[in-house]
């Protein structure tokens, strides 16, 4: 979803300077000096630095005060203030609605298993239903309720959920036949349900144009396509490491969801269990990963039930 804000510009290399020769008959007392003429070799190269960073300097400036510059939007699940490509709650859904087709293609369509469907559908309305009556006796509200749409996907290969800006959840069913409760069913659901109340998707449209500008700037002062793949590379670590970030905050939507809809969040842990079996230890290192690895994201999980229920989790919650 990332886009580069404007055209990067590229530094021209320089031509290069040829040494002074002396004339036949000038005695070499009287050669000019060779470097530190004014206009000369030296200054060329000087003024072709200064130029690229004074560039890379206005890049930059560009780049930050873009992201920086802008008020933050308020958040009217949380009441927190963000900085979001998209303002309007409606641009986030229309995004969504445009990039469904495509994704729901890629998946091999809807699932055709009517049951299996409409039971994705009833525990994502219901995570739904039990978030707007908390919201609504804390006097906020769900942008998003009547635009969230639950869809599985036939798709028996790829173990993985998903969700778009604005509300589009979808879970394979390469995924759902791994899962052994609707607690864990619900796990899945509510940390999708997260990235779309926490804008996630929205965020990272702000930053890459942040990332992109600053990669863009790091390539123009280096002057040469190492430099800037240097920067593209340092951008895209960047990006990934806000990917993890977003990643254990909808993992703590997901428990907090969970709870709300009478559901045991510690669900959440047989589903981290599921998606280390399901990757076979191919992972990449967490680092350069999108995504935290299970073990440390069931740490987290643990740590935030702890929290949200000091007292232990009730004993009629579902498993």
């Amino acid at each position: 979803m990332s886009r580069i804000p404007f055209p990067l510009p590229r530094s021209r290399g320089q031509g290069g300077f040829t040494l002074p020769r002396r004339r036949v008959g000038q005695p070499t007392g009287r050669q000019r000096p060779m470097f530190g003429r004014p206009g000369g070799a030296s200054g060329g190269m000087g003024s072709a630095i200064k130029a690229r960073l004074l560039i890379a300097l206005a890049i930059a400036a560009f780049a930050i005060i873009s992201y920086y510059g802008k008020p933050g939007d308020i958040n009217q699940v949380t009441g927190e203030s963000e900085r979001v490509a998209l303002t309007e709650e409606s641009q986030e859904i229309q995004l969504g609605l445009q990039a469904a087709p495509e994704m729901v293609g890629q998946h091999g369509g809807p699932s055709r298993n009517m049951a299996d469907q409409q039971r994705v559908h009833q525990v994502g309305l219901r995570l739904l239903n039990a978030l707007q009556d908390y919201l609504a006796a804390n006097g906020f509200k769900n942008p998003y309720y009547d635009a969230f749409q639950f869809t599985l996907l036939a798709d028996s290969r790829t173990v993985n959920a998903f969700a778009l800006p604005g509300g589009q959840v979808f879970i394979t069913q390469a995924l759902y036949s791994r899962l052994e409760t609707e607690g864990q069913l619900a796990g899945v659901l509510g940390h999708e349900i997260g990235h779309v109340l926490a804008r996630h998707g929205n965020k990272r449209m702000a930053k890459q144009g942040l990332f992109q500008g600053l990669a863009g700037a790091v390539g123009v002062l280096g002057g040469s396509d190492q430099s800037a793949q240097m920067g593209q590379m340092i951008s895209s670590v960047l990006a990934m490491k806000y990917g993890r970030e977003d990643e254990l905050e909808s993992d703590v939507w997901g428990v907090r969801l969970c709870g709300m809809a009478g559901y045991d969040p510690h669900a959440m842990i047989g589903v981290m269990q599921i998606l280390a079996e399901a990757s076979g230890g191919q992972s990449p290192p967490e680092f350069f990963s999108t995504h935290p690895s299970p073990p440390n994201r069931i740490e987290r999980i643990q740590e935030t039930i702890a929290r949200e229920y000091p007292q232990g989790v009730p004993a009629d919650y579902r498993p």
